[in-house]
């Protein structure tokens, strides 16, 4: 994750976490993933941090696309996903899906959070 200038995209992380930290101030813990990926879009909007919603990642096979799509939670700035959980605890399949997802896009940085882990969001930064 590190380049000759420091940290991926560190600007943008910092950005990223300062607004996951304030969703997490103040709601706390015990709704549901969609309660907390509502609140991160008007945060990011107050914020003017840039993203899309359920963007549809296309998955490529031998130069020709997959009907199958999936949908990442949130991707900002063109170039950071950002995968949400609501849950007890991350599990590794949690990893590997923010993984598959860079994976599939070609881009080199994805968040995991957890909204649920206490006493603080449980949050993983992977580089690709």
């Amino acid at each position: 994750m590190e380049e000759k200038s420091g940290m991926v995209y560190e600007k943008e992380c910092y950005q990223i976490r300062g607004a996951l930290y304030e969703v997490y101030k103040v709601l706390g813990t015990g709704f549901a993933e969609e309660v907390y990926q509502e609140a991160l879009e008007k945060e990011f909007t107050m914020r003017h941090i840039s993203f899309e919603s359920q963007k549809v990642l296309r998955i490529a096979y031998k130069e020709e696309w997959l009907s199958k799509v999936y949908k990442a939670d949130l991707v900002c700035y063109d170039k950071i996903i950002l995968e949400l959980k609501a849950v007890k605890a991350l599990l590794p399949e949690h990893e590997a899906q923010l993984l598959n997802y860079l994976k599939a896009t070609k881009l080199k940085l994805g968040f995991l959070v957890n909204f649920c882990h206490y006493p603080k969001a449980d949050i993983r930064t992977y580089a690709n």
